[in-house]
């Protein structure tokens, strides 16, 4: 019997989760998603201290205060990542915009404009990039732009149906549901001490939002994302996509059992529902206590990650890069 990961890579879009491009070697997937915690990490690498001294000596080359250059370097140096996966992958990059930027449309649609226009630079065709916003109404609404623009977006920190209903609203390309951040919340706010993978309160998320989607006819990906167990995983096959840890495709790789599909697409009802407008959309993902902790957990980490990067660059830059 073949493994589980090649049976949900029949069913199911398999996305690498990691800027690591050896794991990305090793198991080949369609898309792969970074973000200002895997960049860190990656930052870290060998094989990525000459794109960083690249982004160093670049940024410096540019107008504007040390600030400035500083963001600059961030984007150079995650657009350079982005690139050399896109070497590897045959599908699509995700590359996030400054947490920071998370409540505010305006800001984020400057930032989102340039890493597209780096990587139009470097020879990246748009399809091939995926613009990662928080999903928070600013987020949004900016995502809604984009995608207006021809810049398909992938709306990260998903943790509420509110969140989702307003993505599809909006016609972003991809939404990405975090699914063990969701059972992290409900082991340490209830009295549960562990859910099977059915009962998972993160994999019962994904699944609704994914039958919404699918009853009412939306294009929107439902990509999984966050996981903590190779359980979740399986109770997702068949979602359009996962983005998996390499540790998590590790475990998947070397199973032999049986893996069934559990997400199956259904005819859209055709059915039209009422879009969601800001005051709802603020109300009821509000009233999602562990959506509304989560959302602002996940950007500050977001943001601690990119002060951190920032900060390796500032500190690298001082000593000097060769030109």
């Amino acid at each position: 019997m073949m493994d589980k990961l090649s049976q949900l890579r029949a069913m199911t879009a398999v996305v690498a989760d990691t800027g690591d491009i050896n794991a990305i070697r090793q198991f080949t997937p369609l898309d792969a998603t970074t973000n200002p915690s895997l960049l860190l990490k990656a930052a870290q690498q060998a094989e990525y201290q000459p794109l960083i001294e690249e982004a160093i000596a670049w940024a410096a080359a540019q107008s504007g205060s040390n600030e400035e250059q500083t963001a600059l370097c961030c984007d150079r140096l995650a657009v350079k990542i982005g690139y050399e996966i896109l070497q590897i992958v045959p599908g699509r990059i995700s590359t996030e915009v400054d947490a920071r930027l998370s409540f505010d449309t305006q800001a984020t649609l400057t930032r989102a404009r340039r890493i597209m226009d780096l990587y139009t630079q470097m020879g990246v065709a748009p399809e091939r990039v995926l613009i990662k916003v928080a999903s928070t109404w600013e987020g949004i609404k900016a995502a809604e732009i984009l995608e207006r623009e021809g810049v398909h977006c992938n709306l990260t920190l998903l943790f509420s149906f509110a969140q989702a209903r307003a993505c599809a609203d909006a016609g972003v390309t991809l939404i990405s549901p975090f699914v063990g951040r969701i059972l992290d919340w409900h082991l340490q706010n209830t009295s549960a001490t562990s859910f099977a993978p059915d009962e998972d309160p993160g994999v019962q998320s994904v699944r609704r939002i994914y039958h919404f989607y699918k009853e009412h006819g939306f294009d929107t990906t439902v990509m999984g994302a966050s996981f903590r167990n190779t359980g979740q995983i399986e109770a997702l096959a068949g979602c359009d996509s996962l983005t998996i840890s390499p540790d998590l495709l590790a475990q998947l790789a070397e199973d032999r059992g049986e893996l069934t599909r559990a997400l199956t697409p259904q005819s859209a009802s055709g059915n039209s529902v009422r879009a969601l407008g800001e005051s709802d959309f603020r109300f009821q993902h509000n009233d999602d206590a562990m959506a509304h902790e989560k959302l602002g957990e996940g950007i500050r980490k977001f943001v601690l990650d990119q002060i951190a990067l920032e900060d390796q660059i500032k500190a690298r830059a001082q000593q000097g890069v060769p030109a």
